[in-house]
This record gives structure tokens, sequence and C-alpha cells, in this order.
């Protein structure tokens, strides 16, 4: 067990930051490079980065980004893993007051095409390649002859191309590579804490996705919280593999060290062992996980020794988890804190969290706790940056306390909408600003909120958010397809998969594994569903307006698959 209490750690971070001050990310790794400045901010196996080495990296680059044109406000989109340039990069793109896109980088050529173009992006730094995605492929197909003239006639507003290198793949003549990406020492404009620092989009392709805005102070207040909530202890080393385009490793890792004087161990994919031998090579504190993860290092833990005894507190979130998997975190690891939580791009983060001395059955019976953000909190929400009502889905009514509707977020962790789609915007929030998150649950009188199902047809596989429209739209495509219905399907290892119910063309024959392949060569793994199921139109069951109800779908699901 730690010697120090949570209760310590916490007023340890609280007397650090006795009141905020609304900041930039930039002027917060200034700041911890003026506190920690020779500590180890980013570790990795080759080589580490401090916090000041850091900082002069992302300054080298800023002048680059200026060199080349981009001005405050406009965007720059990023294809990176995570590799330290996405950490000195996306500095840089602060320092500049330009706004980061992070893009997917499992997407495929039309997903890429589509978010470059909704974003208005002016510039893409892209890995030229990485595991079995050729990203410069992509481009060619998209616009022939971008090394030399950017987007061209396909993304107009796409003027410049820069490619990281990644050693994957040979390298391209005539680029602009992020190495050469430098220029001499130039002012440097005033960043408004309270602009833009990020557009994240929340899915994939055709008119789906959406550019969730996120604001500096929002990003670092959220981070801040996620280092109270958790009591981080001073240096905390974070392990993760979760990638840093999106919320969960970018902010609850990368951004909320630098309030503790802490590191990042990012890896570059997820594997069990190499987790664990970073951890014990590295002697990292903290790890981030989601359910696959966690159980794939439970069996690598017990397949040969490692020395954990730096280990002593995870996160372990992202979608549904069996029950047996807290016990044995306990038990065959021997993490001491655990907490969970739940949160989503639209709310910068998570918004609750279970606290790290609370007891088992909060793990296995609720998402956590509403959380308390200290210092950064609102004093109007009880020092929350988010808070939480449930209603009744269909009347808006609210409901009781301790019974089941829709959860709507409302505060200064809530993002102000998505970039340019204003419809999506007044959607998604009711008449007096509290944005519908789509998720059913339930709030105890201890403000810890319990999840219990979704309103919305999205699920999550790996973590990672699908959208069943979007494959839906792509299965259709198949001229033998009439019409295709997705729905998740509970999996211990992934929290959720797919199943694709496709109905086809009379006297047609299709193979389910074609189809797999289809969407395959088009989007990301994780939205390809585990199963096709080829059935007939009546195997459909439908509302009076000819509907599918996915509900019970997903019940014909299971029955079909033997698992009811």
């Amino acid at each position: 067990m730690r010697l120090v209490s949570v209760i310590d750690r916490q007023e340890a971070i609280r007397a650090a930051y006795p009141l905020w001050i609304p900041r930039t990310l930039h002027a917060t790794l200034d700041d911890a490079a003026t506190r920690f400045s020779d500590r180890p901010f980013v570790i990795t196996d080759a080589r580490q980065w401090t916090y000041r080495e850091m900082a002069d990296w992302s300054h080298r680059l800023a002048a680059g980004l200026i060199v080349h044109g981009v001005v405050p406000g406009e965007k720059v989109a990023m294809v990176m893993a995570n590799h330290p340039e996405f950490v000195a990069l996306k500095y840089a793109i602060s320092r500049v007051g330009a706004i980061a896109v992070p893009i997917n980088i499992l997407n495929r050529r039309d997903e890429l095409r589509y978010v470059l173009e909704q974003s208005d992006s002016v510039m893409l730094v892209t890995m030229d390649r990485f595991r079995d995605v050729d990203y410069l492929a992509a481009l060619d197909e998209i616009e022939p002859g971008w090394e030399g003239h950017g987007g061209g006639s396909a993304l107009p507003g796409l003027r410049r191309i820069v490619v990281f290198e990644t050693g994957e793949a040979k390298p391209r003549a005539g680029t602009l590579s992020l190495a050469a990406l430098k220029g001499p020492a130039v002012p440097l404009p005033d960043v408004a804490a309270d602009a833009d620092c990020d557009i994240i989009y929340t899915s994939g392709t055709t008119g789906a996705p959406k550019g969730v805005q996120l604001t500096h102070d929002m990003l670092m207040r959220t981070a801040f919280g996620a280092a109270y909530a958790r009591a981080f202890e001073d240096g905390q080393r974070i392990v993760f593999s979760l990638p840093m385009y999106h919320v969960f490793g970018y902010v609850e890792g990368l951004l909320s060290v630098p309030f503790v004087g802490g590191a990042i161990v990012p890896q570059l994919r997820f594997d069990a062992h190499d987790t664990l031998r970073a951890i014990e090579r590295h002697r990292a504190s903290d790890a981030l996980l989601v359910p696959a993860m966690t159980l794939a290092i439970l069996d690598a833990a017990q397949e040969r020794p490692y020395d954990l005894s730096a280990w002593h507190a995870v996160l372990a979130s992202g979608g549904r988890a069996p029950e047996r998997i807290w016990r044995a975190i306990q038990d065959v690891l021997g993490v001491d804190e655990i907490t969970t939580g739940y949160g989503m791009t639209e709310t910068t983060a998570s918004t609750t969290v279970t606290r790290p001395d609370d007891g088992l059955e909060r793990l296995l019976t609720t998402n956590g706790r509403q959380r308390d953000v200290g210092p950064a909190g609102d004093p109007a929400l009880s020092g929350r940056l988010v808070t939480y009502r449930v209603v009744d889905p269909a009347t808006d009514a609210e409901c009781p306390p301790g019974t089941v509707g829709e959860l709507l977020a409302r505060g200064p962790g809530v993002t102000r909408g998505y970039y340019n789609k204003p419809d999506a915007t007044a959607a998604a929030f009711d008449p007096e600003g509290w944005l519908r998150t789509g998720d059913l649950g339930r709030i105890d009188d201890d403000g810890y909120v319990s999840l219990v199902g979704r309103t919305k047809e999205s699920y999550r596989c790996g973590g990672e958010q699908v959208l069943p429209t979007e494959v839906e739209d792509l299965l259709t495509t198949h001229s033998d397809v009439v019409p295709a219905n997705v729905v998740p399907l509970l999996d211990e290892r992934m929290g959720e998969v797919g199943v694709a119910f496709v109905v086809g063309r009379p006297g047609a024959s299709i193979d389910p594994s074609a189809l797999q392949t289809m969407v395959a060569e088009r989007l990301a793994r994780f939205k390809v569903p585990r199963h096709v199921l080829i059935v007939n139109a009546a195997d459909i069951p439908t509302t009076a307006s000819g509907r599918a109800r996915k509900f019970l779908l997903a019940e014909k699901a299971q029955a079909m698959l033997g698992l009811s």
C-alpha cells in the first residue's frame, strides 16, 4: 500500500495550485519546464526527453509552422501515432495559436479526406506509413502530385503536407519532412486560454463524424482534474498505448502529468508483454487501460514474472468490463488503486471517476462519482467541471433520484458544439443548454453514476466509437445488398463488437467474408463487423414505419450465434 494517503496527495496538488488561473497548453508546459526542468517528460525505450527539451523542441517546430504560413486560428491536421513527435508538434501548434485536428491513424482514404475537408485544415502532418496503412498512397489517390501543391483541386484549402518518416517506408522525394520543419526564432502570438485548441472527431467517414471543439482552458482544467481526482503522486509515470488523438490518452495521459512533474511512457501499439516490460524497465506507477488490454495483461502476467513493484495505480475504463477484472487487477498485478470512469469527447474527457480509495463495490456497480476537480472546478457546480441530471428520454422530465433515464451534462467542461455542423450542434443540446449524452443511467445520493445502456445506436469496440450507420451505408453500396443493419454484441475482450444483418437481393449469393473485406478496405478495422449474418427481409423486426427495431436485432444476434 502507498504510504501517502489519497487526501494528502490531493492536498499537495491543491497547495501547488491554490487558485486556478486559465492557461494554454504551451503555457502549462513552460511552467512545468521551469519547475521540473530536468525531469523526464516523455520516456521511450530509445531515449527520454526532459520538460526543457520538449519545450525547446516545440519552439523550433512552432517557428517552422510560422515560416510555412500557419497563422492563429488556422487548422493543422495530424496523422500521428504515439511518437514523441506527436507531443512536440501538439505543443508547437498551441504556441502559434493554431487549432490541432488529430486524426485517427486507422482511418482510410475516404475517412482522411472527409476530415481534412470538413475541418478546413490548411496543413497536414502525416506519418508516411504505420503498420499496414500507407498514408502517402492514400494521398496519391486523393490528389496526385500533392508533394508540390498540397491538396490541389481535391482539397483546395490544404496548402501544405508535411511527412514524418517512421522508418517503415522508403523516403519520398520532393516532400517536406517533419525533421526539416523549423525556422529562425520569431515572436510568437499571444494565445487566449479560451481560444479553441483542438477539433477532435468522434468517428469515421461520410456524413456521420463530428468535430468536437475544445478550448485550451477546457483541456487544462480537465487534465488538472485527472491528476487531482486520482490523487497523482509527485512524478507520476503513466504507461499507455491508447492513442493521443483520443481524449483518453491525450487528456488523462499526456496533459495530466505536467501538473505533478510526471512522465508518460507512450507505446506505439498495444502488446501485453511490452506493457509489462515498460512498467518494469521504466518504473511506471500508473497505466491507462480498456477491458481488452486489461484481460491480455492479466494473461501475460501469469505467463512469466515481471517486477511490477512500482505499479500501484490504474485507470481501467473505456468500455464494459467483466466483474472478474477488478479483483484480478489486485490479486494478479498487485495494483491497489483502481479507478474507473465515464466521459466522452464532448465533455473533454472523463467526467466521473471512482476514488482511488473506493471499495470494490463501487467498481462493480458504478462508473464513478461526478468528478471533483478541486480549484479547477466551478464553485457553482460544487467544484466540478461537468454535472449531470437524469431525464425521461421521451418527455425530458427530470427523473427521481436513483431512477434510470438519459444523462444530460452541463458545465464549463462541455463543448460548445461541433465544427461547421450547426444542425448537429442544435440537436445535441436541450432548450436549457444541457448536452444530450444519449446514455442511459442513474445517479445515486453520493453522486455516483451507473450506466445501463444507450439511447443512441453507437457502440465501442476496444474503446473506439463505432457508428453503425456508417458501416450500414457502406455495406449497402454492394450491388447484392438491399438493407443492412449493424448492432453491437457484448464481447469480453473488446467490450462490444458489431454484428451485421444483411438482406440480399432475391437470388443473390453473398459471401459474408467478402463483405467484411470490403469494409476493412474502406474503414478502420475496429468498424469491421465481427459477424455478418445473411437473413431474409422477414427476419428483420420493424416498427410500423418500417424502421428496424435494433434492440430486438441484438437479441436475435445472440440467439443466432448461440450466445443466449
